[in-house]
């Protein structure tokens, strides 16, 4: 009798060892895991939803596949070189196969699109003037868990922008993304003159992203709103660039290695705002000369601390993650 309840004794210790550190790892996991749907400005992006999925593998094929405005989920398998960019239609989820799939040499454009989600893509070198992606006059984008990068042995012209959002381009989310080896990592709002189309739009959120030896421009933000939260930012000179107007959140940031973290007053004729709450500056100064309105964001979130985004972003950004 005494070895059969000793053994349900020890049964019932391991079944409890086993669920505390289940729910040990509850706030680590969720951290890391990768969203099912957006979050931020750009929620409410299904790109092509239910759609049966195309595989392709070659720019001829993956041209056709994504060219109309018909729900379609493009499966991209390999690394495709461009020259150039191809254009994204409506209502397209693009998706990566693997970890090293995606497109070299030049980009994809959404111009004119609605409904758009690219996932787990890489995409380098894009030689100018193509960017990595560009986003204009488009609306509900959802841009989550690729690798950009570049590199820094070039004339800082010699690549166009990894991520370039302008045009009055609107409700965009940008997460867990990889942006390494670059110049200029990500415009929002192309010229300091484009205030009639761009004012009242450029509503971007970028959450969970890790920036690693990209020069300026995590983002560069002129006219819109932008709220910037749980990135990793390693190696910048100028990291937020708030400009001409424009509203920015700068919230529970990591910055390493970093010259300014935000600025308001660089470049442009008229000065941008921001509002800065729980960073990690990392001994970055900043450089804030209007301190912003937009204080909470007309979304849900939640933003984590601080002092948990080195580990959740190094973990959970990037290709292969999804």
């Amino acid at each position: 009798m005494s070895t059969i309840i000793g053994r349900r004794r020890l049964a019932a210790l391991f079944a409890s060892t086993v669920a505390v550190a289940a729910l040990g790892a509850i706030p680590q996991q969720s951290a890391v895991a990768a969203e099912t749907a957006p979050i931020g400005f750009g929620a409410g992006t299904t790109g092509g939803g239910g759609a049966a999925p195309v595989t392709v593998s070659t720019l001829a094929a993956f041209t056709s596949a994504v060219a109309n405005d018909s729900a379609k989920v493009v499966r991209v398998s390999g690394l495709i070189t461009l020259s150039g960019q191809v254009d994204i239609g409506s209502n397209t989820t693009v998706l990566g196969v693997g970890s090293a799939s995606g497109f070299t040499g030049g980009g994809l454009r959404i111009k004119e699109s609605a409904n758009v989600i690219i996932r787990n893509l890489r995409i380098s070198k894009p030689v100018a003037p193509a960017d990595g992606i560009t986003v204009q006059k488009s609306t509900k984008v959802w841009i989550d868990h690729n690798a950009f990068s570049a590199d820094r042995d070039h004339d800082k012209d010699y690549y166009d922008g990894l991520l370039d959002i302008s045009h009055a381009s609107d409700h965009v989310t940008v997460s867990w993304n990889t942006f390494k080896d670059h110049f200029k990592g990500s415009l929002v709002g192309h010229s300091d003159n484009n205030s009639g189309e761009d004012t009242g739009h450029l509503r971007v959120t970028y959450h969970h992203n890790q920036f690693s030896n990209v020069y300026s421009r995590i983002p560069s933000l002129r006219f819109g709103t932008g709220h910037f939260y749980d990135n990793y930012v390693q190696g910048a000179e100028t990291a937020c660039h708030s400009r001409m107007g424009a509203q920015m959140l700068v919230e529970n940031n990591v910055f390493r290695d970093t010259k300014v973290a935000v600025t308001t007053n660089r470049s442009s004729d008229v000065d941008g705002y921001a509002v800065l709450r729980g960073n990690d500056l990392g001994g970055a100064a900043t450089e804030v000369s209007q301190t912003g309105s937009f204080t909470t964001p007309p979304y849900g979130y939640t933003a984590e601390p601080a002092s948990s985004v080195v580990a959740s972003v190094t973990a959970g950004a990037g290709t292969g993650k999804i």
